[in-house]
């Protein structure tokens, strides 16, 4: 019903910044809870922020807190996540997640899910 496409990935030094984008088709997507989840090189994939439909409400992981900031526009049909201060440990495929009525940070909880877009930031 729903498709994402993750974009704005590469490489970057650490403390610098990136801006990742979700696009989404459907015209479903402001009812939509989105999240971003991100897969380190041999971890599970763990959750980095979600935010509310109406961007009313957002939740961040601990590790990302003050540094990464979630955000939509529902008239273009897309999700954000800006990245400041990155760090190596930050090196993952970041995912776009979307589901409605959720925006929690539960990876199985989401039923639509973009293919990734790497993220590689050097020491």
């Amino acid at each position: 019903q729903v498709q994402l496409v993750e974009s704005g990935g590469g490489l970057v030094q650490a403390g610098g910044s990136l801006r990742l984008s979700c696009a989404a088709s459907g015209r479903t997507f402001s009812t939509l809870g989105m999240a971003w989840f991100r897969q380190p090189p041999g971890k599970e994939r763990e959750f980095v922020a979600a935010i509310s439909r109406s961007a009313g409400n957002t939740n961040y992981a601990d590790s990302v807190k003050g540094r990464f900031t979630i955000s939509r526009d529902n008239a273009k049909n897309t999700g954000y996540l800006q990245m400041n201060s990155l760090k190596p440990e930050d090196t993952a495929v970041y995912y776009c997640a979307a589901q409605p009525a959720y925006f929690g940070g539960s990876r199985y909880s989401y039923n639509y899910w973009g293919r990734g877009t790497q993220v590689t930031v050097s020491s």
